[in-house]
């Protein structure tokens, strides 16, 4: 996937066609690309998990109430905010990714940071990097977008919850 030295004075790991193999293949960014019942499942085993590691803390949090109720919601608020966290993160590294994808121009630092360049692509990369970016990673921001989007739904409606009991 590398482009050759003549046609793209980019380094290696700063072009963009390579950040997104490496993105593709960290183990972080890697199960959002996943089908719909992988990435269900594993947000299933995220939350349960979280939600798990979680009660111990707030039970020694909640020193004057023991109340089961309060000890459950809160612990379900704390579990939707790391979410929420979780899939800003997400959102954030893939719109980097496909931001210098389909842009026509490449930043890049050739030593360091006192020495950036600009790299216009050429045709042929250019519509390379389109098609993925648009193609293979667009459909899977917007599956971020909604999942952050009922993330901070379900947030809000907790907290009212909780202010509530």
């Amino acid at each position: 996937m590398c482009i050759s030295k003549r046609s793209c004075p980019v380094p290696y790991d700063q072009q963009p066609l390579n950040e997104y193999v490496s993105l593709k293949q960290s183990c972080f960014f890697a199960w959002s690309l996943s089908t719909i019942n992988n990435y269900v499942s594993t947000i299933c085993s995220i939350f349960l998990t979280l939600f798990l590691l979680l009660i111990p803390l707030i039970y020694s949090l909640l020193s004057v109430q023991k109340n089961i109720i309060n000890l459950l919601s809160l612990d379900i608020y704390l579990t939707t905010l790391m979410f929420i966290c979780i899939f800003v993160r997400l959102y954030l590294g893939w719109s980097y990714i496909i931001k210098r994808l389909v842009s026509a121009t490449v930043f890049y630092e050739e030593s360091g940071w006192y020495d950036g360049q600009i790299w216009v692509k050429n045709v042929e990369s250019l519509m390379k990097d389109r098609l993925i970016g648009l193609y293979h990673i667009n459909p899977f921001i917007k599956r971020i977008q909604y999942s952050l989007a009922i993330s901070v739904f379900l947030f809000l409606i907790e907290s009212l919850l909780y202010y509530l009991l």
